[in-house]
């Protein structure tokens, strides 16, 4: 089992950053490839980010390409997520999720094993 936790999410204006952090408990992140997804309010879950188990290879939702850096610090079982220049559109409450096996999918919400329960991440205009 993994438990993960996210942090770091609040209220900011637009243009500002945020970074989150998942943390992880249970059993070491390093051998596990990384998603951050988010969710508005009236809307489906949406992929964000991946970053594979070693952080070599990472994907970028198109909507975050340019603002958003993924990181992970195996050492302290976290996985980052910088946030650039926010925009209202980014407003949702952001899950982190494990995957242990990759599937190719790193997009799709049911292939992830472990969800933390998310940060609120808040863009006022």
């Amino acid at each position: 089992q993994v438990q993960l936790v996210e942090s770091g999410g609040g209220l900011v204006q637009a243009g500002g950053s945020l970074r989150l952090s998942c943390a992880a408990s249970g059993r070491t992140l390093s051998s596990y490839n990384m998603g951050w997804f988010r969710q508005a309010p009236g809307k489906e879950r949406e992929f964000v980010v991946f970053i594979n188990w070693t952080g070599g290879s990472t994907y970028y939702a198109d909507s975050v390409k340019g603002r958003f850096t993924i990181s992970r610090d195996n050492a302290k079982n976290t996985v980052y997520l910088q946030m650039n220049s926010l925009k209202p559109e980014d407003t949702a409450v952001y899950y982190c999720a494990a995957q242990r096996y990759y599937s190719g999918r790193h997009y799709f919400v049911g292939d992830y094993e472990y969800w933390g329960q998310g940060t609120q991440v808040t863009v006022s205009s």
